[in-house]
């Protein structure tokens, strides 16, 4: 029997010990991991020797297994093998996030789940992480910011305003702002902070990385009676807000499939067209990130409404043929 095999089959001997507070007989584990009696024997010793707490016992008429106690509190309890897999395979992920708070509880949280687990176990589940591979796209260095996101954490926890200094994107000046802070955003391997400005007397998001300042103040505020933060950012296409628009793009048959096979907004509506081109049709609230979009497809893509955003994309192009013919 392969190695894999058995140690899978021992992991469920473990979780069905964990679940029954009366402990279990051999024939109860035997069929419960479709193997004999002989067999669940040699994984009960087999796990004994591994350094599981694992006991028997006489309950009436018959003998059962179960773990000694504290042992049921110690070990991993809800969790499967592929908990543990997604959990580990997650940890990729987590790299986008280093040098924040929340990637430091990652790794003290996996440093734990990998102590509470003995090398047979350990080995079941690297084995298990073999085919897996995860390829994460550029971020931001966070430890420059690290201070910053635990404070804007903070004042959310606390419902307490923050004061920052802040320069646009585009700005040309530093702007000093009252924020009530409702959200902490990560988007596109970026930190945002969504709130409502003060100073334009309205919500607006902020990138973590154009405040200059910022200070927790002792003001308070409450959340607006009926907002949904979750239907403010449905809206648009990425994470800053505009007014309404609705935006027609055509797609060349070359990349119609791409467009097609994934949902890039939930309002958007995709028709096919008869030379294989598609269009696209969606309504966003602003269309600063919408033209990003569509710029990164280059000729594959052309905007057909709203005229203004055709004529900052038209503009957009000439300004690259300048450049690429000095």
């Amino acid at each position: 029997m392969a190695r894999g095999d058995q140690l899978a089959r021992q992991w469920k001997i473990i979780q069905a010990l964990i679940a029954s507070r009366r402990g279990r007989s051999v024939p109860e584990l035997a069929a419960m991991v479709a193997a004999t009696a002989r067999t669940v024997y040699r994984d009960l010793e087999a796990l004994q020797f591994a350094g599981f707490p694992v006991t028997t016992e006489r309950d009436g008429h018959r003998m059962v297994w179960s773990l000694i106690e504290p042992a049921r509190h110690t070990l991993p309890i809800p969790l499967s093998l592929p908990e543990l897999t997604a959990l580990y395979f997650g940890r990729s992920l987590a790299g986008v996030l280093k040098g924040t708070v929340f990637y430091d509880a990652l790794e003290s949280l996996f440093a734990k789940i990998k102590a509470l687990l003995p090398g047979d176990m350990l080995q079941l589940l690297d084995r298990s992480q073999e085919g897996l591979a995860v390829a994460v796209a550029p971020a931001k260095a966070h430890e420059p910011y690290r201070a910053m996101i635990e404070l804007v954490g903070q004042s959310i926890l606390q419902r307490r305003r923050l004061e920052v200094v802040y320069r646009a994107m585009h700005g040309r000046a530093d702007t000093r702002r009252r924020v009530a802070p409702y959200k902490l955003l990560f988007f596109e391997g970026s930190f945002y902070l969504l709130g409502h400005c003060g100073l334009r007397r309205d919500i607006r998001v902020f990138a973590l990385d154009r405040i200059r300042e910022i200070d927790l103040t002792d003001e308070p505020f409450e959340l607006p009676e009926g907002l949904s933060i979750e239907d403010f950012l449905k809206s648009s296409f990425g994470v800053f807000h505009g007014p309404p628009t609705r935006v027609k793009i055509r797609f060349s048959k070359r990349i119609a499939g791409y467009i097609t096979e994934k949902v890039w907004h939930p309002s958007q509506r995709v028709s096919a067209r008869a030379d294989g081109s598609v269009i696209f049709e969606v309504e966003v609230a602003g269309t600063e990130e919408i033209k990003h979009w569509v710029l990164k497809w280059g000729a594959r893509a052309e905007v057909l409404a709203p005229p203004a955003l055709r004529a900052e994309i038209r503009r957009e192009a000439e300004a690259m043929l300048k450049v690429y013919r000095a």
